[in-house]
């Protein structure tokens, strides 16, 4: 593996966006040898969710150290990104638009991961719908908000993370919906929605994905 850089700190950066100016949070490679780019989707906004959420910061760092860039927006109408909040309608055109701007100022890097925490599964799940196999790499869904929005499908090979004791998001619902796609899910035991306590679990739950 690439060696160390010293470890970067977030930048913010606007982009535009289909409804105006999104605000986002940028990391870049903590390595020398950058692989890939990954977008990391925020929680609930009408909950708080916002790109401070410390999982999006855990999954933007823990993906840094692996080599990706990371983008993580405020999607619409949070913080002080432009237009209005839409439950996951057209959230993914913003995280589409991100995707657009992480290409051009990154063209040699083709690798994809999309990651996101629970509502900012539903985004990522919708906008991996519009993207060719070929595009994506991985996606990395932590407390996937299967009760609460029309869920998609998602490939085989994506890293379902999800708490034994979440108190938002039944276990057993992400079951019932991960079980006809034959999708498997990694259970944090004795953990909540918001791995309170548990940050440091969830990086090493992502770093033992890419070890296999």
């Amino acid at each position: 593996m690439s060696s160390v850089r010293k470890a970067p700190s977030f930048e913010l950066l606007h982009i535009a966006g289909p409804a105006g100016q999104l605000e986002c949070l940028w990391l870049d490679s903590a390595l020398e040898d950058t692989i890939g780019i990954a977008l990391v989707a925020h929680p609930n906004p009408t909950e708080g969710g916002t790109f401070n959420n410390k999982i999006v910061h855990t999954l933007a760092k823990t993906l840094s150290r692996r080599g990706y860039v990371a983008y993580c927006p405020n999607l619409r109408g949070v913080g002080k990104s432009e237009g209005a909040h839409s439950r996951g309608e057209f959230e993914p055109d913003d995280m589409a638009a991100v995707l657009a701007h992480a290409r051009s100022q990154h063209p040699q890097l083709t690798r994809l991961t999309l990651a996101g925490f629970s509502f900012g599964t539903l985004v990522q799940s919708r906008l991996r719908q519009r993207l060719a196999d070929d595009e994506v790499e991985s996606m990395i869904l932590v407390g996937p908000a299967i009760s609460r929005y029309d869920f998609p499908a998602v490939p085989a090979n994506t890293l379902i993370i999800h708490g034994e004791e979440d108190e938002v998001i039944a276990l057993q619902a992400v079951l019932d919906w991960a079980r006809p796609q034959g999708l498997p899910i990694v259970v944090a035991p004795g953990v909540g929605h918001f791995f309170h306590g548990k940050l440091t679990l969830l990086a090493e739950l992502v770093n033992r994905f890419w070890r296999t």
